[in-house]
C-alpha cells in the first residue's frame, strides 16, 4: 500500500457546531496561554470566587484559540508552556495536589467511563477552580489538541452538561472534570497530561527528548451522541467516527463482510475504559485481506482517536500502524447501515501489533433518558484506544480503575457495555 502519510488530512467533520450550553465566560478570553499567569497569591485571593456549577467547565471550553501547532515539537513545546500558565494561576497547595512524579501509579488507576463519584480522579476538579483557572485548564487542552480534537473533547464535555441539565439522572457529577500532571511539562524530558471525567480520559505522554506524543491509551465516550441545543442548532459528537468508520464497512465485498460481521447483537466491550487488557486479536477481517483503498479507509477510521493531536504526530503514528496493518483484525457487529433511527446500534473492534481500538454502542441510558433523545445504543458508546506496544509510553503498567471490578466498584457492577449494569450515567 502506498500512501503519503505527510500529507494525512482528516475527513470533513458533519457538523462543526458547539453545544449552546457552552456559554461564553465573559471577560476571560485570553490572547495566549501565557496571558492566563498570575502568581499564587492572586490565585488564593480569589478562592471566594469558584464556582459550584459544572456548566463553567463547559464554558471555559469555549474561551481558548485555535491551534496553531503542525509538528510535534511544536505541540510539545506549546503544551509545556500551556502547564507553566495554568499552574501559575494556582496556589501552592493546588500545585501540589494537581502534580505527580512521571512514573506515579496513579495515572493508571484515575480514568474511566464512571462518573466522577465512583472512580477517584487524579489533580484538581475543574469545578473547584476560579473561571480564569478553569480557562488556563481548558488552555493546556487546547495547546495539545488539533482544532478537530478538541472540538471533540468539548462536544463530550457539553453533551455531559445537557444530561445533567435536560435528563432523568440523578448523578450530580456528570459536568465535573479533573486535570493532573505526571512529571515536569518541558520541551527536554517526558511528562503526562490527564484530563477527564464522566466519558472522557484522555491520557497524553509527551516526550521533547524523542519527539513524540503518544495518546494510548485514552477513552471517548458520548452520551447523547446527537441532540439539538439551546439556540436550536444540532449537535453530533461523533459524527465523524460513524462516517469514517461506514465508509469502511461500505466498501468491502460481501466475502469481506462474512468474515467480519459477527452477528446482529451489538457486542459487548472487551477491555473497558480504565481497565487492564489481554488484546484479543484474530477474530474478524484481517489488514492483509484489504485492498489498498480499504487499508487507507481504515486508517481513516484509527485517524479518530490517534489523530487528536497535529499533522506530524497524526501522521508519525498512522505510519507506525500501517506497516503492521496486514497483522490487524477488524471485527463489527449489530447495524449494517447507518441509520441511527433504526436498531440498536454497532460495535467495532481494531486490534493489531500497534493499535487497539473499540467502538461500542452501550444497550441502555443508564437512568439518562430525554424526551424524544437518543440516550441508549447509537446514542450512547463508550471507545477506547490502547497501544500494546507503548500504552503510558512504557512509563507504567496498566492496573484497574479505582472503584472497577472488585476494588469497590458501585452497587451497578460493571462498567456499561462490560458484563454489569452501569451506574446512571456511566
Amino acid at each position: 500500500m502506498t500512501k503519503n502519510t505527510d500529507s494525512f488530512q482528516r475527513p470533513r467533520r458533519r457538523t462543526l457546531l458547539l453545544g449552546s450550553s457552552m456559554l461564553l465566560v465573559s471577560g476571560l478570553l485570553l490572547s495566549g496561554c501565557a496571558a492566563g499567569a498570575t502568581d499564587s497569591a492572586s490565585a488564593t485571593s480569589t478562592t471566594s470566587e469558584v464556582t459550584t456549577s459544572t456548566s463553567t467547565v463547559a464554558s471555559a471550553a469555549e474561551e481558548v484559540t485555535s491551534s496553531t501547532a503542525s509538528t510535534t515539537a511544536e505541540t510539545i513545546s506549546n503544551t509545556a508552556a500551556a502547564v507553566e500558565a495554568f499552574l501559575a494561576t494556582l496556589s501552592d497547595e493546588q500545585r501540589e495536589a494537581v502534580t505527580y512524579d512521571y512514573d506515579d501509579e496513579t495515572k493508571t488507576t484515575s480514568w474511566s467511563n464512571f462518573p466522577v463519584t465512583f472512580v477517584e480522579r487524579a489533580g484538581l476538579n475543574l469545578a473547584d477552580l476560579t473561571e480564569e483557572q478553569q480557562v488556563a485548564a481548558m488552555q493546556v487542552l487546547e495547546a495539545l489538541l488539533s482544532d478537530e480534537g478538541y472540538e471533540t473533547v468539548s462536544n463530550i464535555i457539553a453533551g455531559d452538561q445537557y444530561l445533567l441539565d435536560n435528563s432523568s439522572s440523578a448523578e450530580e457529577s456528570l459536568g465535573q472534570y479533573y486535570i493532573a500532571f505526571f512529571g515536569d511539562a518541558s520541551d527536554t524530558s517526558a511528562f503526562e497530561v490527564q484530563f477527564g471525567g464522566h466519558h472522557l480520559g484522555i491520557n497524553a505522554t509527551l516526550d521533547g527528548s524523542a519527539d513524540a506524543i503518544t495518546f494510548a491509551p485514552t477513552h471517548l465516550g458520548t452520551q447523547p451522541e446527537v441532540y439539538t441545543a439551546a439556540d436550536g442548532t444540532e449537535v453530533q459528537t461523533f459524527g465523524t467516527i460513524y462516517e469514517t468508520a461506514f465508509a469502511f464497512y461500505d466498501s468491502l465485498t460481501d466475502e469481506q463482510k462474512a468474515q467480519l460481521y459477527q452477528g446482529e447483537e451489538v457486542a459487548a466491550m472487551v477491555c473497558a475504559p480504565g481497565g487492564t487488557c489481554t488484546y484479543p486479536t484474530g477474530t474478524g477481517l484481517s489488514g492483509a485481506d484489504l485492498t489498498d483503498e480499504q487499508k487507507q479507509l481504515l486508517l481513516d477510521v484509527i485517524a479518530n482517536w490517534v489523530g487528536l493531536s497535529d499533522e506530524e504526530t497524526t501522521a508519525t503514528a498512522l505510519a507506525e500502524i500501517e506497516a503492521t496493518l496486514d497483522e490487524t483484525y477488524i471485527n463489527w457487529s449489530g447495524a449494517t447501515v447507518y441509520d441511527m433511527s433504526q436498531g440498536d446500534g454497532i460495535y467495532f473492534q481494531i486490534s493489531g501489533p500497534n493499535a487497539y481500538i473499540e467502538f461500542a454502542s452501550q444497550q441502555g441510558s443508564a437512568g439518562a433518558d430525554v424526551d424524544g433523545v437518543v440516550t441508549s445504543g447509537w446514542g450512547h458508546v463508550h471507545t477506547i484506544y490502547r497501544d500494546p506496544t507503548n500504552d503510558y509510553a512504557n512509563s507504567v503498567e496498566q492496573q484497574e480503575a479505582t472503584g472497577m471490578g472488585g476494588g469497590g466498584a458501585p452497587s451497578g457492577g460493571a462498567p456499561g457495555g462490560d458484563g454489569g449494569t452501569p451506574p446512571s450515567g456511566s
